[in-house]
């Protein structure tokens, strides 16, 4: 079909109705700020937000790339869609009429944007049919569970639109076909029936099932949750995605939930139908279920529109499925959660128990009250590493430690991560508080020193001791020197091999690794092929070949040039001062930050603690002046 010229008045109602805020919050999470809003741009990588909307002008801007527009052309640049198809789809969206300029052209487009409205109707009339059967005697069994079992009123048993599907194979099809005279391919496309693999005709998707109808934002229904009455497994069956059901961007009951998501700026996000309906029946309208599958992204974004402060709550069972399902919902938004874009919580409810069951012992505001207490993620993810463990056991404690060094590494926020770094040295101190610095030094070194996480802040009191080297300017100047000592360390394994093993054994008696990524990689490719050291270079080269990326950082140390040769003359001496130069670095960040943890303490409060961080940073000091010592000329010379 020719693209067609869409009227001018079509566009202006487009415009009028998709708000820009509503619109741009489906790809970005956006902050209240003011009377506009603020998130990281879609266009250009970015950690400090820079995107601004504006829902007065319904226009957004990037101070950092220079894009702007409106609604329109947000989503012509992001999905790299034509004008026209954007309008279209935001027609379909909100319901616009579309008129063309020429009047032949009408009537196709018509017929492109009536399918997605019979489905609608076909829809509503399935609905209006499993109510309808609920209250009659053969829905009398689903009735009783769900007065019953599910202990629901009447009026929240309507104001969800519950029902009933019939045992019979083809009771819904002729309903909707021969009854109504629905198309039959309208209805296979609606997701009710399926055509038979022999003999012809059509079946029902649900039979013998309690139904939940699954709406969208605007409270139309768009498919069916299923809950089976006998043993039939699945115990829930959703309706295929359609035209108009996609299960990984659709939350139940967010119709329902928006406002009060708004009102309480708080979403909670459990596991189950019934957990939802119980909540909204307990009056905790802010509740949303994710359908059956990990919570996604595009879910998220979506509650997330909702609430100024993206405060979310995820309530999902605790036993093991209810842990894996957090877990993994945790690693969809991880990104979101550690650039703060999102303050997520996790609640298990005790002895393992969902929210509708809780809700049958319990009041609403004991619900309330463990909603308010729930961790942070962070704490949450700790509780779990450590749940079950014997830290006095070596194996349980070197399990853990791992764990949590894991964790720490993808913290990226300063405060946050010294913050937990000495909460979990707490945890593995077992409550003895001369045992914290070490713990905080062992985690130090596993974890990577590459991130400024531990720079020192500015003084909170005692200015003893205390260097002003953590601007930008010392901080580039660190990773430089690193980095060159790093590099200068791995050119002379790949070319002095009587050289290897003296290396080696200094790194594994100083427990040192190598701290820039890209250093680190080859150091472990390096130790994967020790039983090809004569060729190593040729034999990482060939590993690298599929690295394209990896390669350009690290190709010049494959080579000697006339410089190069120079500076591995002296290779025992280079190798003490590179060594010396990485242990230097990653002593000066523990000094640091044990300088300010004996700072930030009161030694009138805690006159054990802030003596042993005191004993602490003065041992990194000491040992820093030794290091200094061992650097017998300096790296920068040398390259």
């Amino acid at each position: 079909m020719q693209t067609p010229r869409l009227h001018p008045d079509t566009i202006e109602e487009i415009k009028q109705r998709a708000d820009i805020v509503d619109v741009i919050s489906e790809h970005v999470v956006l902050r209240k700020r003011g009377k506009d809003f603020v998130g990281l741009c879609p266009f250009h990588s970015e950690k400090s937000p820079s995107f601004t909307v504006s829902q007065t002008k319904q226009m957004y801007y990037c101070f950092g790339c220079q894009a702007g527009g409106n609604a329109i052309k947000f989503l012509m640049d992001l999905g790299k869609q034509s004008f026209t198809e954007v309008v279209l789809d935001l027609a379909r969206r909100y319901q616009v009429s579309v008129q063309t300029l020429e009047p032949e052209q009408r009537q196709q487009l018509q017929q492109q944007l009536s399918l997605r409205e019979q489905l609608y109707e076909v829809l509503a009339a399935t609905t209006n049919f499993y109510q309808h059967a609920l209250r009659q005697s053969q829905g009398q069994k689903a009735m009783q569970y769900l007065l019953s079992d599910r202990q629901l009123k009447t009026e929240t048993i309507g104001q969800f639109g519950l029902g009933y599907a019939p045992a019979g194979w083809e009771t819904l099809y002729r309903y909707l076909v021969e009854n109504k005279h629905y198309p039959v391919q309208l209805v296979e496309k609606a997701g009710l029936i399926k055509p038979r693999k022999e003999g012809g005709g059509y079946y029902d998707v649900f039979r013998d099932r309690l139904m939940i109808p699954i709406r969208d934002i605007q409270g139309r229904v768009i498919a069916f949750g299923g809950r089976t009455l006998t043993d039939e497994q699945p115990k829930y069956l959703n309706s295929p995605e359609t035209e108009l059901f996609n299960k990984g961007k659709t939350l139940f009951a967010i119709d329902q939930a928006k406002t009060g998501i708004s009102q309480l700026d708080q979403a909670v996000v459990v596991e189950g139908y019934f957990d939802a309906i119980a909540l909204h029946a307990a009056g905790i309208n802010n509740a949303v279920a994710s359908l059956g599958t990990a919570l996604s992204l595009d879910q998220v974004r979506l509650v997330l529109r909702y609430t100024d402060s993206k405060q979310l709550v995820l309530n999902f069972d605790a036993d093991k499925a209810g842990t894996n399902a957090a877990e993994r919902a945790i690693g969809e938004i991880a990104d979101l959660a550690y650039k703060g874009e999102v303050q997520l919580k996790i609640l298990n409810i005790p002895d393992g128990k969902d929210a509708d069951e809780y809700l049958h012992s319990h009041s609403t505001e004991e619900y309330q009250q463990l909603l308010k207490n729930a961790p942070l993620w962070l704490d949450w993810q700790i509780q779990q590493i450590t749940k079950d463990s014997d830290l006095k056991q070596a194996t349980d404690f070197q399990q853990v430690t791992q764990q949590i060094v894991k964790l720490l590494k993808n913290i990226a926020n300063n405060d946050t991560r010294n913050y937990y770094v000495s909460h979990c040295a707490e945890i593995l101190s077992l409550g003895d508080t001369r045992l914290i610095p070490l713990r905080v030094e062992n985690l130090l070194t596993q974890i990577s020193p590459t991130t400024t996480a531990y720079s020192q802040p500015t003084p909170v009191r005692k200015e003893w001791g205390s260097k002003k080297s953590t601007s930008s300017a010392a901080n580039k100047t660190e990773r430089s020197l690193l980095e060159q000592a790093e590099a200068l360390l791995l050119r002379i394994y790949l070319h002095c091999p009587e050289q290897r093993q003296a290396i080696i054994d200094e790194l594994e008696q100083r427990n040192l690794d190598f701290s820039l990524s890209h250093h680190r990689l080859l150091w472990r490719q390096i130790l994967e092929l020790e039983n090809e050291q004569i060729n190593l270079i040729s034999n990482l080269q060939d590993i690298y070949l599929e690295l394209s990326d990896e390669i350009e950082l690290i190709s010049h140390l494959f080579h000697l040039n006339e410089t190069s040769k120079k500076e591995i003359l002296r290779t025992p001496q280079v190798v003490q001062a590179a060594i010396a130069c990485m242990e230097r670095v990653l002593r000066e960040k523990r000094y640091r930050h044990f300088l300010e943890l004996w700072q930030a303490t009161d030694a009138d409060a805690e006159p054990e603690r802030e003596r042993s961080y005191y004993e602490a940073f003065y041992a990194e000091k000491i040992k820093l002046q030794e290091l200094d010592r061992l650097r017998q000329f300096s790296l920068t010379d040398l390259l």
